[in-house]
């Protein structure tokens, strides 16, 4: 029997991102990796609820309620509880500590509106990517799959794609194409990527 790699999928919001891995998983398209456990930084987050629909755990970790160190602290003990070996940031809108990213080195996997190197790291997130790429004119963007590190959006990337940028785009219309021609197809595929990597280093 194949020892599955275990994902934990951090989310903040609606998890979109999560509904795509989940679906993946289920239609066998990450045959070596196994969701075990979805940790939401926001109370009440309707991703938790897409967790629950495909019988995953998922909890809330608020991050408002606590400090940086007992974020991390409560994010830790999930992880260990579930008995994680990977981490996926699926629209997770905390950064975490260069001290808590280094004990899970080329161990956590993030997705990103845009094709890295442009418009990425500190203060680019959500709209605010497809706002950038709008007014600056650019005809293509896309979304980059990375392994995170201590630098926002430093880190090795794994998967590219690019995604046309069309006459009369909206931020919230480019973002949704992004979403489906490039980000809901990366994320699984990283993920089964990383895990096939995971399980072939402990044959």
């Amino acid at each position: 029997m194949l020892k599955k790699a275990r994902i934990a999928v951090l989310v903040s919001g609606g998890g979109t991102n999560l509904e795509a891995l989940l679906k993946a998983q289920e239609s066998g398209s990450i045959p070596h990796g196994e969701i075990v456990v979805v940790l939401s930084s926001a109370e009440g987050a309707y991703a938790l609820e897409r967790a629950k629909n495909h019988g995953v755990p998922g909890f809330a970790v608020p991050r408002k309620a606590m400090t940086q160190a007992e974020f991390e602290t409560a994010l830790e003990e999930k992880l260990t509880e579930y008995q994680a070996d990977i981490i996926i940031l699926a629209g997770f809108l905390s950064i975490l500590s260069a001290d808590f990213v280094s004990r899970w080195p080329e161990r956590i996997l993030n997705v990103h509106p845009s094709l890295i190197p442009s418009f990425c790291g500190k203060g680019f997130y959500g709209l605010k990517v497809h706002e950038a790429a709008l007014s600056r004119g650019v005809k293509v963007t896309g979304a980059t799959v990375h392994l995170v590190n201590e630098i926002p959006d430093g880190g090795r990337i794994l998967l590219q794609k690019a995604v046309e940028i069309l006459p009369g785009d909206t931020p919230e219309v480019l973002q949704r194409r992004v979403m489906e021609q490039a980000e809901w197809v990366l994320l699984p595929q990283a993920a089964e990527q990383l895990s096939a990597e995971l399980v072939k280093e402990r044959e």
